[in-house]
């Protein structure tokens, strides 16, 4: 159950879905207005470029959805086990992340297309590192399925069934923190173009550094 998991889930949770957030609005304003946190979206116009036989689109597109794709694999190869458990290899996911990130932004600033593969394989790898793990489904790069969810719990409270205050608010966390990183993704787009893109992957440094000292200081203390 949800209430067996630590915490600091929760403001974990919320920085993941606000860096996202800020990645998926700088994609949405400068990468062609295309999302590369989730790949609903670009599967529709990869389909919609096959029918239009625009096949530099198809290629570009499916490219997106592939690099997504190797960013998940990536993030299993690192991550064992369904489980949320300090000690695990979730900061060397977010360094990577990171780096990825700023590899994005140093083609995107010089032109070079296949900075949107590379943002898409950091958002595919950070969905990839939170999964389901105690009766709790959390994704942070997109909200569709936490408004599906919520919806569900609320539909079968008025059934009479318990209503997870805890899992509902942690879902509640990520969308708020994916919205104002969408705010922020906007509002830094506007200021410096693609070099808004150091904000998110300098956040994923920040994240996994205080991760890596709150583990070691569990582990001293036990």
């Amino acid at each position: 159950m949800i209430s067996k998991l630590p915490r600091w889930l929760e403001l974990g949770a919320f920085i993941l879905a606000a860096i996202a957030g800020c990645v998926n609005a700088v994609g949405l304003l400068g990468f062609e207005h295309q999302s590369v946190s989730h790949l609903s979206g670009t599967a529709s116009l990869l389909g919609a470029s096959m029918f239009n036989a625009s096949w530099v689109s198809v290629f570009h597109f499916a490219g997106i959805l592939l690099s997504f794709f190797v960013g998940a694999a990536l993030s299993g190869l690192l991550l064992h086990g369904s489980a949320l458990k300090l000690g695990r290899h979730y900061d060397t996911a977010l360094l990577i992340e990171s780096v990825l990130l700023l590899s994005a932004c140093y083609a995107l600033t010089k032109g070079q297309f296949y900075g949107h593969y590379l943002a898409s394989a950091a958002c595919g790898l950070q969905n990839s590192m939170a999964t389901t793990y105690s009766g709790a489904v959390v994704r942070t790069t997109h909200v569709t399925g936490l408004f599906t969810d919520l919806g569900i719990m609320l539909g079968a409270s008025l059934r009479g069934e318990a209503f997870d205050k805890r899992k509902a608010v942690l879902f509640l966390i990520i969308i708020i923190g994916f919205i104002l990183g969408g705010t922020l993704g906007a509002f830094l787009f506007k200021a410096v173009s693609f070099l808004a893109l150091i904000v998110p992957a300098g956040a994923c440094v920040v994240l996994a550094v205080a991760y890596r000292v709150y583990t070691s200081r569990v582990r001293r203390c036990t």
